[in-house]
């Protein structure tokens, strides 16, 4: 099960590790706050995981999914349902959030070098 933390443009080989899992998508975690993120595995929870051991904190940190052959994120995870962070469903509701999580999925994942 590869993991990568993401902290600069993701290179061709760590999007092929990733996708051993699922196949078709990559599962996420965001740290919003220093716009990096973990990808990979079969858990938004285990992205999650590798981010706080890295310092990130867990309200700073969101899941969603990319899609490589559709260029897609989606925003469904089970880590977003937070009430105290005002989102008590698996989709980011925010919208200001979701701009936010897209931009480091793209930067960091869209284009691989």
């Amino acid at each position: 099960m590869a993991i990568h933390l993401i902290v600069k443009k993701a290179t061709k080989k760590q999007i092929e590790d990733t996708l051993v899992i699922l196949e078709s998508y990559i599962k996420v975690a965001v740290d919003i706050q220093n716009g990096i993120l973990a990808a990979g595995g079969a858990l938004h929870a285990d992205c999650e995981a590798i981010l706080i051991e890295h310092g990130s904190k867990q309200e700073n940190i969101w899941g969603a999914n990319w899609v490589p052959s559709q260029n897609k994120v989606t925003f469904e995870a089970l880590l977003n349902i937070a009430p105290r962070r005002k989102n008590p469903s698996m989709e980011i509701q925010n919208p200001s959030v979701r701009t936010i999580v897209e931009k480091v999925v793209r930067n960091l994942l869209e284009n691989p070098v």
